[in-house]
């Protein structure tokens, strides 16, 4: 699992980086989530890095 948090804002950023953000339902900065690990998640992480925190999460 990742934890995914939001530390820098969406305001002027490409529309797809938008969209991704808010698929893993960060909408605000210092929203976090957690994110099983896989392919599409790792791409989507990729994508937006410069905008989020990504740590590992708690293993269930």
């Amino acid at each position: 699992m990742y934890k995914i948090t939001l530390v820098k804002s969406l305001n002027g950023r490409h529309d797809k980086h938008i969209a991704t953000a808010h698929s893993f339902g960060l909408r605000r900065i210092g929203n976090t989530t957690e994110q099983p690990d896989n392919e599409a998640t790792r791409g989507k992480i990729a994508q937006i890095r410069y905008l989020v925190r990504v740590t590992q999460g708690e293993t269930k």
